[in-house]
């Protein structure tokens, strides 16, 4: 890992700015104090190179901002290379996860989305997590393996949010599948992509912090996508 930091650029901090503005006005679903939790999970393989550094930046710049709200605690977990598969601790310090964020590098190897999600359940048995992202952009594994651990992460309460980099159909298929098993949401953005995976981030950590209500009351304002996702929770959680 290098710790060297990178900069951000204007579009990402006019992102930054215009979230903490809105986020601000929106009432929580929590009770004060209580917070929220987000485990954010990361595939670095090598195949995630072309487009990782702008996407990282983004990442850590939209998650600093939810943490200076004082609503989201945020662990990081990420796999690459040979079976290399590394997590945070918890924090709502946001050089801190900006720092943790911009010093990964990607390295060749398979994807470990089952890990992500069998450590998101171990987590969740010890302490409710609010909210499960992931950013990929394939997959690579026994499909009803990550199918039974999605449903539980749906049975413990527990939703996957998962972002789908790029057009491959095996991830397409896969990532929907977790996403409904877990009651969660599934989207799909490409490299020209950047502001909707901001706008895409930002709901996400909207819902983590102040639950479903706040999320429907973001997405009255928010982008066409943003309701996609909200569309999506609401029918998992109608059954």
């Amino acid at each position: 890992m290098s710790d060297d930091p990178k900069v951000p650029d204007r579009a990402a901090s006019a992102g930054v700015d215009a979230f903490l503005k809105k986020a601000a006005a929106i009432p929580r679903g929590k009770a004060p104090g209580s917070g929220g939790r987000l485990l954010f999970g990361l595939d670095a393989t090598a195949s995630r190179q072309p487009t990782w550094d702008r996407a990282a930046q983004i990442q850590a710049e939209m998650f600093q901002a939810a943490s200076q709200l004082g609503g989201l605690d945020i662990q990081l977990a990420f796999f690459r290379g040979f079976g290399e598969f590394k997590v945070s601790p918890w924090t709502s310090n946001g050089p801190d996860l900006l720092r943790r964020m911009t010093s990964v590098t990607c390295l060749a190897g398979q994807t470990q989305l089952a890990k992500v999600l069998k450590h998101a359940r171990n987590e969740q048995k010890r302490r409710k997590i609010d909210a499960l992202v992931y950013v990929g952009d394939s997959f690579e594994e026994d499909i009803d393996d990550v199918g039974a651990v999605a449903g539980e992460l749906g049975l413990l309460g527990l939703p996957c949010f998962m972002f789908h980099e790029g057009s491959d159909q095996l991830a397409a298929f896969a990532f929907q599948q977790v996403a409904k098993l877990s009651g969660g949401a599934y989207f799909s953005f490409d490299a020209a992509s950047a502001a909707t995976l901001t706008e895409l981030l930002r709901a996400v950590a909207v819902y983590a912090s102040g639950g479903f209500q706040a999320l429907k009351d973001h997405s009255r304002s928010g982008s066409g996508e943003v309701r996609q996702i909200t569309d999506q929770l609401a029918r998992h959680r109608n059954g």
